[in-house]
Formats: C-alpha cells, sequence, structure tokens
C-alpha cells in the first residue's frame, strides 16, 4: 500500500503570514461566508480531517455521554478539545444506509443502495462510482483520501472505496468480520486495494495501527489528507482482545447463528468499546507527536444507534428501530482553530451535515449538480445558535415511518402511530397525537412531502429487526419485515 503522496502533490510550508491569513479564514466560515473561505483557504494549508466511525456504539456507549461501567478517556478528550453535539442522529437505524448518507451528503433513500436495510452479498448494489463523495471532492481539492476499515457500499468490479474517491484502502469490504480470524461464514475479507491481507492480530488494533502508519506519513509533508477510519467495533461478533477462544468456537461450528445470538456479555462489550478508545488514544498521540493537533479536525461518532448490549439512555429502542434508541447517536468533533474547547451545541444534526461541514472547513464545496440535503454546520462549530430544522426517516421491516420537526417527532410502526415531544419525554412514553392533531397532522404532511422527493420503496430489498425469538424484551414482535411473501 502506497502511504507517500504521489510526486509533484507536495505543497509549500505554511508562513506567519498564511497563518495569519488562516486566523482570517475561521472568522470568514463562522460568519457563513463559504465561497470567501474557500479562498482564504486556498492561501494556507488545509486542515487534515481524521473521521473515527464506530459501528452500532449507542448514544450512551461513551463516558462523555453517560455510561457508568467503564471509561472512554480518548473520545472524552475529543469533546474536552472539541465540540460535542447533544441531539446527534444517524441516517438509518442500519449501517449501509447511513454510510451512503454519509458518503454522499444527501438522504440515502436518493439511491438504491440506500434503500438496503443492510446491504447482503447476494444483492448486486452498490454506490455508483459516479455519484460525487466526500472522499472524491476532498480529492480534487487537492486532499490525499484514504479508507482504513469498515466499506459496506458494494462489492468489485462495479464498486469499491477507490471507485468512490478513496486513493488507498486498507479493510474489509463487507458488514462484519470475525476479529481474530478477519472472515465471515468462512469466507475471509481483509484487504490492502485488491490484496488479500493476512495478518494476525485483533482487528480493532490493526486497524488503529494502519491509522498510526498513515498520519506518520504525512509527518513532514504539506499535503493535507482525509483519513476515514471505520472501525468494525462493537459490532458482533461480541469478542473483546482477549476472547480468540470465542472466535475459535464460532469458527469451528459453521450451524451457529453468524450474528452471535448466543454469545456476549456486557462485560465482553465493554473490552469491545475500550479496546476502540485505547486505539483512538493512540491516535491522537500520534497527530500531536506529528505537530499536527491544530491542523487537524478529528471527528467521532458511530452509523447507527446501539444494539443488544449498548446503552441508549434515555431513550427507548435499538438498530433496525426508528425510536431514539435506534438513530441518536454521539457525535463529536474537534478542530482548535475553529471549535471553542469544551463546547455543547443542542442543534439538530444527521450524519449527512458532516459532508458539506467538512467541506466548508476544507474550502471547497459539493458538487452542484448534486445538491447536500445535509447542512453545513462550521458557523454553529464557531459558536452560532441552534436553528430548527425538519429530517425525516423511514425504514421497510415494520414498515416504520418517523419525521422531527422542532422538538416534536411523528413515529409510525406497522399501523401504530404517534406523536412524542422528545425534548420533554426522550422515552418516547406519552403519545400526544389526540391532545395536539394540529402538530401530528402536521409532520404527517412534511414526511409525506419528504417521501415523494425520495425514490420509492424497494420492496425485494432487503430489511432486518429484531423479533421476540431474536430480543427476550422483543416479546409479541413476530414479524422481521414487511416485504410480500418474503416474511
Amino acid at each position: 500500500m502506497k502511504l507517500r503522496p504521489e510526486a509533484g502533490s507536495q505543497r509549500h510550508r505554511m508562513t506567519r503570514r498564511q497563518a495569519l491569513i488562516g486566523t482570517a479564514t475561521i472568522s470568514l466560515a463562522a460568519a457563513g461566508a463559504s465561497n470567501a473561505s474557500a479562498t482564504m483557504l486556498g492561501r494556507r494549508r488545509r486542515p487534515n480531517i481524521v473521521f473515527i466511525l464506530a459501528d452500532d456504539l449507542g448514544y450512551a456507549d461513551v463516558s462523555c455521554y453517560g455510561r457508568r461501567d467503564y471509561a472512554t478517556p480518548a473520545i472524552d478528550s475529543i469533546a474536552a478539545r472539541g465540540m460535542l453535539f447533544t441531539q446527534g442522529y444517524a441516517n438509518s437505524a442500519v449501517c449501509s444506509a447511513t454510510r451512503t448518507a454519509l458518503m454522499t451528503g444527501r438522504y440515502q433513500d436518493r439511491l438504491a443502495i440506500g434503500l438496503e436495510e443492510p446491504l447482503i452479498h447476494t444483492r448486486d448494489v452498490g454506490l455508483p462510482p459516479s455519484h460525487p463523495t466526500l472522499p472524491s471532492m476532498l480529492g480534487r481539492a487537492g486532499y490525499r483520501t484514504y479508507l482504513v476499515g469498515k466499506w459496506h457500499l458494494g462489492e468489485l468490479p462495479d464498486y469499491g472505496p477507490r471507485l468512490s474517491g478513496y486513493d488507498h484502502f486498507w479493510g474489509l469490504r463487507g458488514g462484519a468480520i470475525d476479529y481474530f480470524s478477519h472472515s465471515l461464514m468462512g469466507k475471509r475479507d481483509f484487504w490492502d486495494d485488491e490484496e488479500e491481507i493476512v495478518e494476525p492480530g485483533y482487528a480493532t488494533e490493526l486497524l488503529g495501527r494502519k491509522a498510526i502508519e498513515i498520519i506518520e506519513s504525512h509527518r513532514d509533508d504539506d499535503t493535507p489528507f482525509f483519513l476515514s477510519l471505520h472501525f468494525t467495533a462493537p459490532h458482533w461478533p461480541w469478542e473483546g482482545p482477549e476472547d480468540q477462544a470465542e472466535s475459535q468456537r464460532l469458527q469451528a461450528d459453521p450451524s451457529l447463528d453468524y450474528q452471535h445470538l448466543d454469545g456476549g456479555s456486557a462485560e465482553v462489550y465493554a473490552s469491545m468499546v475500550t479496546a476502540m478508545d485505547e486505539q483512538i488514544g493512540q491516535i491522537l498521540s500520534a497527530i500531536e507527536a506529528a505537530g499536527m493537533s491544530d491542523d487537524t479536525i478529528v471527528v467521532f461518532t458511530s452509523d447507527n444507534g446501539g444494539e443488544r448490549f449498548s446503552d441508549t439512555w434515555p431513550f427507548s429502542g435499538k438498530k433496525t428501530e426508528l425510536l431514539e434508541g435506534g438513530l441518536r447517536i454521539p457525535a463529536i468533533v474537534q478542530y482548535p482553530r475553529h471549535i471553542p474547547a469544551g463546547s455543547k451545541s443542542d442543534q439538530t444534526m444527521m450524519t449527512m451535515d458532516w459532508v458539506p461541514t467538512l467541506l466548508s472547513l476544507a474550502g471547497t464545496w459539493p458538487d452542484p449538480a448534486y445538491p447536500p440535503d445535509g447542512i453545513d454546520l462550521s458557523a454553529v462549530l464557531a459558536g452560532a445558535a441552534p436553528t430548527s430544522r425538519t429530517l425525516c426517516w423511514r425504514y421497510l421491516n415494520l414498515t416504520q415511518e418517523a419525521c422531527r420537526s422542532g422538538d416534536w417527532k411523528y413515529l409510525k410502526i406497522l399501523d401504530n402511530t404517534f406523536l412524542f415531544n422528545v425534548a420533554d419525554d426522550p422515552l418516547e412514553r406519552a403519545n400526544m397525537k389526540e391532545r395536539r392533531p394540529d402538530i401530528y397532522q402536521d409532520l404527517v404532511k412534511k414526511y409525506k412531502d419528504w417521501e415523494r422527493r425520495m425514490l420509492p420503496l424497494d420492496l425485494e430489498a432487503f430489511t432486518s429487526g429484531f423479533t421476540g425469538k431474536d430480543l427476550a424484551d422483543h416479546f409479541g414482535v413476530t414479524q422481521r419485515r414487511m416485504t410480500p411473501g418474503l416474511e
């Protein structure tokens, strides 16, 4: 894997005058002057971007969001040095759909790949290489781009990270791998670009090590880089760094459910999250040692709400559900040149917002032929007050629909409909639709208007969800999907 920039791509070193220009740039960005900001940023070093994505991590699974039985000091330090969003949402309650939005800055429902819940290997669907992406647009602005970790947006030869804007890829193409064998259902899935990786070790540690190698390769290089670090932790199988025996048990018996329904515990889950936190701590130290801290944006977030062993308090619901627990996620970002340390924001934000926000901070802009549905949050990061907005979701399993506008949320599951004030009632217990029919009807209309602008549901798409057979607290849930003839 080539880690050094190609010949002719180095930039000159930043002078004192350029540093002063950079300070002016931040003020312009905070005022929302995107075009002027892009011009000014062109005169100094653009910020590096390290985007860290956890897999299936719940809202309260890190200690700065309330986890009590273990600590995540490295992740907490990002919040201490930057901004913590209290109302962060995933674009979907499942992974590949959210990853579509993260790549494009648009509602995933605009693309066929975004209708998969999640994408499975039997479906020949993927992120079209012709669609502009966050890495391709940053690449256009002079960035070197890397993906370390999980892709899950389509298989070669038609789809893949290097076809969608990443210069280099090191990780897995599918949705999950065993942490030790680096395979799933007997098939290995660990790659250095198109070459298979055969390297022993715990996957979380290997991914962290590779990210550090990339950061260190840019130590004496002024070319900015975008590093997507997409951990598989804490996605199943439930294996911490000391659980190789459990990995061997799973590999030895192909009849076992690949979702590891007979394994895991709160203790194992804690070891998986803290192992990821340890790697993040080493990555932050590498950034500091390379003298990049002031010029590097670091984001930490999750692809959807928590799964079986997650803490989603104060919300109910899990991954695959449009209850708040299936959608609310940690969302933290540091960038000392732009974000005051120790900031918190109540701004309602969504995964797709990262695309216009990071492009703005990098001094570039989205492709006008594919306008983002996400919004530029750079002014909020600098301290601007939150603004109200409307966000929508749908999920094929159990025919779920949701729309949040202001503090109110419309929710539909099967034939049951609800109206919640999620600011006053984050557990979504008090159904207000009869007391406030005006708000209920307004949100239903907003949802229908939004849905008309999206692709129609694909009833052949894969969808997933938990039933009473899977989780005891889902007693009475008997339907996994609502696709006619496929129940």
